[in-house]
């Protein structure tokens, strides 16, 4: 009986490493799931096409997206929101990824969530991962996913170009952002839907490593194994 070829090696090099933080570096499903199963419950809505659409995206869109013509759009995120910040039982960090950002230059790493900010150091904390320096939350973006404004002010904090970023997101809207933005985008996980031309996939960090080193001009460049 023959034996399955090992996987091929894929290797991508950037100067800046752009995280979504929800799927991609914290498992939040759980609690994500269970506010909006009681936002669905309250106004009779269909919970699996609100979680089919919402991962990824700010939650004022999909209150908007989902509310009773009338309702306090405002109000109601607002309401989520702080049903969120109470609850992160179950919340963890996804395999690999704290052994991966302990690797990684501080200087070059940033969070793209639509979260805002109190959320995202709830869930950081929550999962056991340090929050770095440059966070673009939900509060600090007039656009959220899939538009790719939250990836391009990350990349301009960092000072580079976006085509030397590297994108980790796990869901269709935020993937859309990371390749809109012009960056090389990696997906994570199960739930990314159909990938995009050129988005490369991994199931966690669990394999994934990288190395730091300096080029021939003198810029410092990180190198990932996938």
């Amino acid at each position: 009986m023959s034996t399955p070829a090992p996987a091929p090696t894929r290797t991508l090099s950037c100067r800046a490493v752009l995280f979504d933080m929800d799927g991609t570096l914290v498992d939040s499903t759980a609690v994500v799931e269970q506010v909006w199963g009681e936002f669905a419950v309250r106004y009779g809505l269909d919970i699996a096409e609100i979680i089919r659409t919402s991962h990824g995206v700010q939650a004022i869109d999909t209150v908007r997206r989902f509310a009773p013509a009338g309702a306090d759009v405002v109000g109601l995120t607002e309401e989520l929101g702080a049903m969120e910040r109470v609850r992160t039982a179950g919340i963890v960090a996804l395999p690999g990824v704290a052994h991966l950002l302990g690797s990684l230059p501080a200087d070059a790493v940033a969070l793209v969530t639509s979260a805002d900010r109190v959320l995202a150091d709830i869930r950081m904390k929550a999962a056991g991962l340090p929050m770095p320096a440059t966070a673009v939350t939900a509060d600090l973006v007039a656009r959220g996913k899939p538009h790719p404004e939250g990836y391009l002010t990350a990349a301009s904090l960092l000072g580079v170009e976006p085509a030397d970023a590297v994108v980790f997101e796990d869901a269709p809207a935020g993937i859309a952002a990371g390749v809109a933005a012009g960056m090389r985008t990696v997906a994570v996980g199960p739930n990314t839907g159909q990938l995009p031309d050129g988005v490369l996939h991994i199931p966690d960090y669990s394999s994934v490593t990288s190395a730091v080193e300096t080029d021939a001009e003198g810029r410092r460049i990180i190198s990932f194994r996938l």
